[in-house]
């Protein structure tokens, strides 16, 4: 298997090397100090908004009997999902702001993987299984309750998880069993995969492959799911008569397909474009816009264009006042 002693030394040495890394270096973001107390406030008003607005989402659609359909079952769990994967790096990068030893342990980087790449992959199929349901219920309104019937949207639910953790414990286990002896400075603010393949010392042809592969199936297949729904959405909807019909059908269409268009949209720049020193640096744009903004995003699309969402907070407002005084 080795051509030399030389081949077999140098096999051994690397293995010394890559078990001194006892934690990684999250660089973050080279600017000054003062630039990061700032980012520091913006990011920890985001992430406070993402909390509230999620937790809301959630106890909303869980104490207000309205909010008992498929959708609003799906919309609780995205919520919860947002909740999940925001708080796996936020936290960390807001700490890493304030402190100049910006380090997280081995295990702790990889916890942060599991848990980001579980959420972020379950996300995607829980916004493919709401497009799925909008399609049977536009299209197929007589047989709704039949074909969205509470076994089948839990099994979907349950689905979205199995996938979510499927393909994150594929990428810990196959980037976390490589040697890292190169360095253990990480050039994003959380511990994700393509950065972390870019300090191992070991071949990561495999790696790659299996992150474009998967990646690759995720967001297509579930693209493909949302993409053919809305053709059969559209289409039912150009036949409809009734303009408030139409309009009824498009207004509970609107908030999906925006939150759609702008998760998608940054997935697919973060990990589709080629890789480069500049696109490292874009990466971490997308990331922050990906796992930190559009988190606080969901809740306000789907409270402010949602008529039922609108009247249910309405009327928790009038209960609230009702028992205060």
């Amino acid at each position: 298997f080795f051509s030399s002693k030389d081949d077999i030394s140098a096999v051994v040495m690397t293995q010394k090397n890559s078990t001194m890394i006892t934690e990684f270096i999250l660089l973050g973001f080279n600017i000054r100090q003062d630039l990061q107390n700032v980012l520091f406030l913006m990011f920890f008003f985001v992430y406070i908004t993402s909390l509230v607005g999620n937790v809301g989402m959630i106890l909303l659609i869980k104490f207000d009997s309205h909010l008992h359909t498929p959708m609003y079952f799906f919309l609780q769990h995205l919520a919860f999902v947002d909740l999940c994967y925001t708080s796996a790096i936020t936290p960390k990068m807001l700490q890493n702001f304030l402190i100049s030893h910006k380090s997280i342990s081995f295990s702790g980087c990889l916890i942060q993987l599991l848990v980001y790449a579980t959420f972020a992959t379950a996300d995607c199929y829980l916004l493919a299984a709401m497009a799925l349901d909008r399609y049977v219920a536009i299209c197929n309104p007589l047989h709704y309750p039949m074909v969205m019937c509470q076994r089948a949207c839990i099994q979907l639910v349950v689905g979205s998880y199995v996938m979510g953790t499927l393909n994150a414990s594929i990428h810990a286990v196959f980037t976390f069993s490589l040697f890292f002896c190169n360095s253990n400075i990480i050039n994003h603010f959380f511990c994700d995969v393509p950065p972390l393949l870019a300090l191992s010392c070991s071949r990561i042809n495999i790696n790659v492959l299996l992150l474009i592969v998967c990646v690759g199936f995720n967001l297509i297949s579930t693209v493909m799911v949302v993409f053919f729904s809305y053709v059969y959405i559209l289409s039912a909807i150009l036949r409809m008569r009734s303009a408030t019909g139409k309009h009824k059908a498009f207004s509970t269409c609107a908030s999906h397909l925006t939150a759609v268009t702008i998760f998608y949209g940054t997935l697919a720049y973060m990990y589709l474009q080629p890789s480069s020193s500049e696109s490292e640096e874009n990466d971490k744009i997308a990331s922050l816009f990906y796992g930190i903004i559009i988190p606080m995003l969901n809740p306000l699309i789907y409270s402010l264009r949602n008529k039922e969402v609108k009247e249910a907070l309405k009327m928790m407002g009038k209960t609230y006042l009702i028992c205060k005084f």
